[in-house]
């Protein structure tokens, strides 16, 4: 414990920051010079499923014990100790917080959550915040005045206003929503205040997201101006239909484009995404996760072939990735288009879907690799 404690104070406090808060808490007991030591790391994260609280001697009764239930007045005591433990961890804390986690069941404590905001909001000092709630948790304003964040997780939360003259944002580089609930003007207002934004994943579609038929993939992209990292759900973008022939503006510091649950069978799924290959002349990585979905009607796609697009060209892709590939036609066209155009290509790996029996496995992955491709250096991984 010597030799730990003639540590300088900023590696002990790094140190810390590794131990969940409660462990990081107990080394008060250590000694005097260990008292404060945990009050002053910058980093804290509440995560419900992992936080102990002490029943406070309530053995389960044997009628519990026998259903496997847990009686609702001693879910409420937990959620009260789990509470007062925040507070109390927060206002005895004396140095800036720059990193802070909340991850807990909402279950009716919006006003609890609301304070532990409002006491973030206090000390202004906050860069990265990850808020994971399950069940729905409408957002304060008092979030939208966190003026020096730069990284903002939200995962199953309510977003149906913003501050009229909100400056929110002005720091922001990397923004992540999950199952996040609004509409597509909140949602472009928003973006529309982080003019730093170079990060962004958006796991919500239309299920979601709130349509009212105004806004295009042209205005989504304008308020991305410097954007280079971009993962989203494919059903992201029915909100803004119909698609352009191109962007006005080209995404010129797009390195890196990440899709999940993308549906090749859709009539906008070819054009969407020669729709981003032409307008991302900076692109590196492409990276898709399709999923398998019967269509059949006004969306189901049309055939294409290479001659379709005689003028996409991926000059500086260096990797593409496709997740689930399950060897439909739309799929072996795209990438028979794609593989001649990427000429810069240093890997493609492709996982094929698993229901595939082995031996059907493997004639995809003979297919596959008789593909005529650009780049002479090029890897393939297929498994």
């Amino acid at each position: 414990m010597d030799r730990i404690s003639r540590l300088p104070t900023g590696l002990i406090e790094t140190i810390l920051c590794l131990l969940p808060i409660q462990e990081a808490a107990r080394t008060s007991i250590l000694s005097r010079e260990w008292k404060y030591y945990w009050t002053k790391i910058p980093q804290i994260a509440f995560i419900e499923d992992t936080f102990q609280v002490s029943n406070g001697g309530g053995e389960l009764s044997i009628l519990e014990q026998r259903l496997g239930i847990i009686s609702d007045r001693k879910v409420i005591t937990a959620r009260c100790k789990l509470f007062h433990a925040i507070y109390q961890v927060l206002l005895m804390h004396q140095g800036p917080i720059y990193d802070f986690t909340l991850s807990m069941v909402t279950n009716g404590s919006r006003v609890e959550i609301d304070l532990i905001i409002l006491h973030l909001f206090k000390r202004n000092t906050i860069k990265v915040l990850k808020l994971d709630f399950n069940g729905s948790y409408r957002l304060p304003s008092s979030l939208f005045s966190l003026h020096q964040l730069t990284d903002l997780y939200l995962i199953d939360c309510l977003l149906d206003h913003l501050p009229s003259a909100s400056v929110f944002g002005t720091n922001l580089t990397t923004l992540y929503f999950q199952e996040i609930r609004t509409s597509e003007k909140l949602l472009l207002r928003l973006l529309s205040s982080c003019p730093l934004l170079k990060r962004l994943t958006i796991m919500s579609d239309c299920g979601t997201i709130y349509v009212s038929g105004d806004s295009t993939i042209t205005n989504l992209f304008e308020c991305l101006p410097v954007i280079e990292y971009l993962n989203v759900w494919f059903f992201l973008f029915e909100c803004f239909l119909p698609l352009p022939k191109e962007l006005p503006t080209k995404l010129v510091h797009l390195k890196c484009l990440c899709m999940e649950c993308v549906c090749f069978c859709y009539e906008y799924s070819v054009p969407l995404f020669v729709l981003l290959i032409r307008s991302s002349p900076s692109l590196e990585k492409l990276k898709l996760e399709i999923i398998d979905e019967d269509c059949h009607g006004e969306h189901e796609m049309t055939p294409f072939t290479m001659e379709d697009y005689p003028d996409i060209m991926l000059g500086r892709l260096k990797e593409l990735e496709i997740l689930h590939f399950s060897n439909n036609k739309n799929e072996l066209d795209f990438l028979k288009c794609i593989l001649p155009k990427s000429p810069a290509l240093e890997k493609v790996r492709i996982l094929i879907w698993e229901e595939h029996e082995e031996e059907e496995k493997s004639e995809i992955s003979e297919t596959l690799l008789s593909f005529p491709c650009a780049s002479p250096v090029v890897k393939f991984i297929v498994s």
